[in-house]
């Protein structure tokens, strides 16, 4: 089992800071990093993976400098941006091979684990026809495909859901899941549902810097006696979506019945109710 620590890293591109002073240590288990678009998730993804040179400090994987490592890290490696580039003339199984042969994985080794893969992603039935006939969902399976093909003991995930439906995500999710226990996951997203199930660790990230990380019950404290549900007119739910973070609003017939989050009592007749993930985002991406 590896260890990945990030030491002071920040990176910045002319005058703006992307990832600023990220300190953290990561072992085995799944690592949710969520934030909106724009946080710096995927730029501090891209120099985990070394494809960036931080501006800034350092990775180190058991105790070695990434960047020294060269090959012996990319070999622990596997990764799925954001948008990752295909050759829509390939056919899944050809692009798998070729992908196979970049990695420089045993041919017999790599056909065997291409068919497990695609049986996993379920598009053994049409491995032979072109990627330029996938869907978007489809063409995102054959993404964590390849990010698998090597069995990466890290892997690297930037938005891995993007396009898939739900029953793809569940497969998704439950895939990962059982990938968790003996390797380093990190996963990006700004779906909370994409990991409020999966991840041992969640990291949130705002304006390139971790705002907090801990596990989902650890977080939800933070936010504990800070939720809030209450019915009220359609004048109060304006008035009230103005002044608060109103996580639902649901119509319940001439009224409407909102979720609050704030540190002081909305109205007089709130109730405090059960933290969620999505409640612990919320409030401190404020």
């Amino acid at each position: 089992m590896h260890e990945l620590e990030l030491v002071e890293l920040q990176k910045s591109f002319k005058e703006k800071m992307a990832v600023h002073n990220v300190s953290m240590s990561l072992k085995s288990g799944i690592y949710g990093l969520l934030g909106e678009n724009g946080a710096g998730k995927t730029t501090l993804m891209r120099m985990i993976c070394g494809i960036l040179e931080p501006t800034q400090g350092y990775i180190l994987c058991d105790g070695m400098n990434i960047q020294k490592m060269g090959g012996a890290y990319r070999s622990l490696l596997g990764y799925l941006p954001q948008d990752f580039g295909y050759y829509e003339d390939f056919s899944a199984e050809r692009f798998l091979y070729y992908m196979a042969a970049l990695k420089a994985m045993p041919e017999e080794y790599a056909k065997n684990r291409m068919e497990e893969l695609l049986e996993i992603v379920d598009l053994t039935a049409v491995k032979k026809k072109k990627l330029k006939t996938f869907s978007g969902g489809m063409l995102r399976r054959v993404g964590i495909a390849q990010a698998l093909l090597n069995n990466p003991e890290i892997l690297i995930l930037d938005e891995p859901t993007s396009g898939l439906d739900p029953k793809e995500r569940v497969r998704f999710r439950n895939i990962i899941s059982s990938l968790g226990k003996n390797r380093i996951i990190i996963l990006s997203t700004h779906i909370v549902s994409d990991i409020e199930y999966i991840a041992d660790q969640i990291i949130i990230m705002k304006k390139g810097k971790i705002l907090r990380t801990g596990t989902e019950a650890e977080l939800s404290e933070d936010v504990k006696d800070h939720v809030w549900k209450c019915l009220v007119t359609e004048t109060e739910a304006m008035e009230l979506n103005e002044k608060f973070i109103v996580s639902n609003l649901r119509n319940q017939g001439n009224q409407v019945e909102l979720r609050i989050v704030s540190k002081e009592k909305p109205i007089e007749d709130a109730k405090r109710v059960e933290v969620t993930l999505e409640d612990v985002y919320l409030y401190h991406n404020a």
